[in-house]
């Protein structure tokens, strides 16, 4: 049996793109061709350069991941690049290239694009049947995923404490998604206002996106997983419905793996910039643990999970202009009572509480991110300097080309 890796000891991390045609940039429904090119058969994983490759519930939409956890963030950004070239190359015999994004601003998904047709499609198709996925909450939701390992149940303890104390401030800097079906939105995080009322049916797939302060595996078992499963069961019969793909938290534990999954963070317009923000994450994360021990239990009690539900619609709002409102910002962070808003407070991360522990050039991009805005932000800019709906398409076609060159979106 293999060993558990330690706390913040490896890193997995999961990217997610669309495959848009070149010519008008509309979704394509053509990862299964992707997969043939590489494999001979339109299987659901393959391998991509130094990444592993598998297609999502959508068929214009697939996943890249390092194929097993990574101690150093850098490689894996190189590895992403390097997948991303090769991936795009294939894709241009179809007349196709990856898109960047957590949300495609014009996609119609009612229209457009269709369930994956191949092997594992009859999970989808329950899906389909139970949720009606032919929405933006299945077919136009891109994210970047952060998998922190833990070897135990005290370690599992402390790092699900600190991801709930972090989680409701990720959306203010990594928010990328102010359009839908071709309108602005009152979201800087659309795609996080979407991945909420996704499964409503349901309610206790998502609760409420952050986390309950549970701090043992027997506890979370009985107060998120069991609960979960007997509101599901009506629906449930033919047993397809297993509790590691159901559970929708914005974290969620996976103790299969002996890992938690960051699930909130909108996919950037790199792999730039997706790395630069998991590492400050994992940085913060990091230094949470180290600063507090065993008490971290104890802060993470402090806010109801519905208060903190509430900051992290704020943030997914308003972005870096969302004001702060969790009483234990002081405490945990160190964060100056003069700080009132979310730019303040990751401007106070990266200066004063984990900045140090992040590459110089991750800390560039996240200064780019702090003066110009998130990426929601520069989108908007980009839109308002143009003429409505002509925006997209040039927009679009900057955002193909900041991810084949590996740069940000700088408007």
């Amino acid at each position: 049996m293999a060993r558990r890796l330690r706390l913040f000891e490896a890193f997995g991390l999961e990217l997610e793109y669309m495959v848009v045609r070149r010519d008008d940039f509309a979704v394509a429904p053509v990862v299964d061709r992707l997969m043939i090119a590489r494999t001979g058969a339109p299987l659901t994983d393959c391998r991509i350069g130094l990444c592993e490759a598998s297609n999502e519930l959508a068929a214009h939409v697939f996943e890249l991941k390092v194929p097993r956890p990574i101690p150093d963030i850098e490689r894996a950004e190189q590895a992403f690049a390097g997948a991303i070239t090769q991936a795009n190359r294939i894709l241009a015999r179809e007349g196709c290239a990856l898109l960047p994004g957590p949300m495609h601003p014009t996609m119609d998904p009612k229209r457009e694009s269709g369930i994956w047709p191949h092997e594992g499609r009859e999970i989808y198709e329950a899906y389909d049947r139970v949720f009606n996925v032919h929405g933006h909450g299945w077919f136009n939701l891109q994210s970047c995923h952060i998998n922190l390992p833990f070897a135990d149940d005290g370690e599992f303890g402390l790092l699900h404490a600190a991801v709930i104390l972090l989680l409701p401030f990720l959306p203010a800097l990594a928010a990328g998604s102010p359009f839908r079906e071709g309108r602005l939105t009152s979201w800087r995080d659309t795609r996080l206002d979407t991945y909420r009322g996704n499964q409503k049916r349901f309610p206790l797939i998502a609760g409420q996106i952050v986390p309950e302060p549970v701090f043992t595996e027997a506890d979370y078992r009985r107060e998120i997983l069991q609960p979960m499963m007997r509101q599901v069961a009506v629906a449930n019969g033919d047993g397809i419905f297993q509790e590691g793909w159901l559970n929708s938290r914005g974290a969620i534990a996976r103790f299969h793996r002996g890992a938690i999954e960051i699930r909130v963070l909108d996919v950037q317009e790199c792999p730039l910039a997706d790395m630069a923000i998991a590492s400050l994450v994992i940085a913060t994360l990091g230094t949470l643990v180290e600063l507090h021990g065993d008490d971290i239990l104890r802060l993470a009690r402090l806010s109801t999970t519905a208060r903190r539900k509430r900051q992290l619609l704020a943030c997914a709002r308003h972005g870096l202009a969302a004001e702060l409102i969790l009483p234990e910002l002081r405490e945990a962070f160190g964060v100056n009572a003069r700080v009132r808003g979310a730019r303040g407070f990751w401007r106070h991360i990266l200066g004063r509480f984990a900045g140090d522990s992040i590459p110089a050039r991750y800390a560039e991009v996240i200064e780019l991110i702090l003066r110009r805005g998130n990426l929601a932000d520069r989108l908007l800019a980009f839109h308002r300097r143009n003429c409505a709906v002509r925006s997209f398409p040039a927009m679009l076609s900057a955002l193909t080309t900041c991810l084949a060159e590996n740069k940000q979106f700088n408007s």
